[in-house]
């Protein structure tokens, strides 16, 4: 009895035995496939960005030099203007009535001037026959000096009449983008002084500045820059890029440097002009001012997304000789397109894992794939992003 309940147990010991290797069949990890890649060695040129501010080149607060009723107004909100453009016209009646005013006091003046000069020539006829007084030839010639003191100030008072009907008509001063109306037809408007009315702004377009401001770090550098290259040169360019943009858009010359850091701030003012013919930038927008330092240096780069972190660390996955994977502690630099300069951390020779780190864990063995076009596609966007 005994040797049959041993042999009824034995296909059940059989069954637990496959079942038992069954699971640890299951259980075998399967070996993870990743993408690796050698950091790419090149020689890079430092780029820092900076957001700007455009600002017109020219500005001018448009106002009246005369005061009086406003007559007319002559462009459309925000159009395109010319210099000697009608703007506005105050009404000119009252000062074509003083330009007729001062013509009759002209005409008056001169004809006394040509009393005054006939008396004093019979003065002279007469005072050397000693026919007249002394003192009534010297009264003679006072009158004369008079009346050519009257002329030339009605001559005055009539440019002067003519030069305020003339302002009655207010014309472009500029060429550029002129704003809306900021007073409506009928409207008594002051002139003349500072508190004449603000009728509308006119500013100038193309080309225009952007101006924006960089650290007494990045000074100090680009300083020293341009003393290893032999002082000033040819003026420097810039990149340009606007929201939304993928990479810079427009070029601009740096064409100033404000003289002194600003205390509060510890940076400094710089411009850039910008050709503008499409009309495109407008006074107030936003930009990203790209400066490229004059020298390059060699770095290790590799793809950014091939960046993790881990806890407070930025690290690199990197496959071992011994197909174990490890990971590296690495110090960042800059982003170039879409490649990061690692600086410290890994070396030209590492397989650095740039695809399907997320599935893999540190000493585990895994079939690594060389991929050395990934980081070549990086690369070339990289350039592309520098242009």
């Amino acid at each position: 009895m005994a040797t049959l309940g041993v042999l009824a147990l034995l296909p059940i010991a059989a069954a637990l035995l496959m079942s038992g290797c069954k699971s640890d069949a299951q259980a075998a990890p399967s070996v993870q496939t990743v993408r690796v890649s050698h950091p790419v060695q090149q020689q890079v040129r430092d780029v820092d960005t900076y957001t700007g501010r455009f600002e017109a080149i020219d500005t001018v607060e448009v106002r009246s030099r005369v005061g009086g009723y406003l007559d007319k107004i002559a462009f459309k909100d925000g159009a395109l203007v010319k210099k000697g453009d009608l703007l506005f016209e105050i009404d000119p009646r009252p000062f074509q009535a003083a330009v007729t005013e001062a013509e009759g006091a002209l005409a008056k003046a001169r004809s006394q001037l040509r009393l005054s000069q006939q008396e004093f020539e019979r003065a002279q006829t007469l005072i050397t026959t000693h026919t007249i007084a002394q003192s009534l030839f010297d009264q003679r010639r006072q009158a004369l000096q008079g009346a050519e003191a009257e002329v030339t100030s009605a001559e005055g008072a009539l440019a002067r009449a003519r030069l305020d009907l003339s302002f009655t008509r207010i014309s472009a001063p500029m060429d550029g983008r002129i704003s809306r109306k900021r007073v409506s037809d009928g409207n008594l408007v002051n002139g003349g002084d500072s508190n004449a009315t603000v009728l509308t702004t006119i500013v100038s377009q193309d080309p225009i500045d952007i101006y924006f401001d960089i650290d007494e770090e990045s000074y100090l550098r680009y300083t020293r820059e341009a003393e290893q290259h032999g002082g000033a040169a040819a003026p420097r360019q810039v990149a340009i890029s606007l929201p939304g943009d993928e990479k810079p858009s427009l070029t601009g010359t740096l064409d100033f440097v404000d003289n002194r850091l600003d205390n509060s701030t510890g940076t400094l003012r710089q411009r850039a002009r910008v050709a503008n013919p499409d009309l495109r930038l407008s006074p107030g927008q936003f930009g990203r001012v790209q400066l490229a330092s004059a020298a390059t240096h060699p770095a290790l780069l590799v793809p950014d997304t091939a960046v993790a972190t881990d806890a407070t660390r930025r690290v690199l996955y990197v496959v071992k000789a011994d197909k174990t994977v490890a990971v590296r502690p690495v110090t960042l630099g800059r982003l170039f397109g879409n490649l990061r300069e690692i600086t410290e951390g890994v070396g030209a020779q590492d397989n650095v894992i740039v695809e399907g780190f997320q599935r893999v864990r540190p000493g585990e063995e895994v079939d690594a794939k060389a991929q050395a076009d990934a980081a070549k596609l990086a690369l070339s966007a990289s350039k592309e992003g520098q242009s």
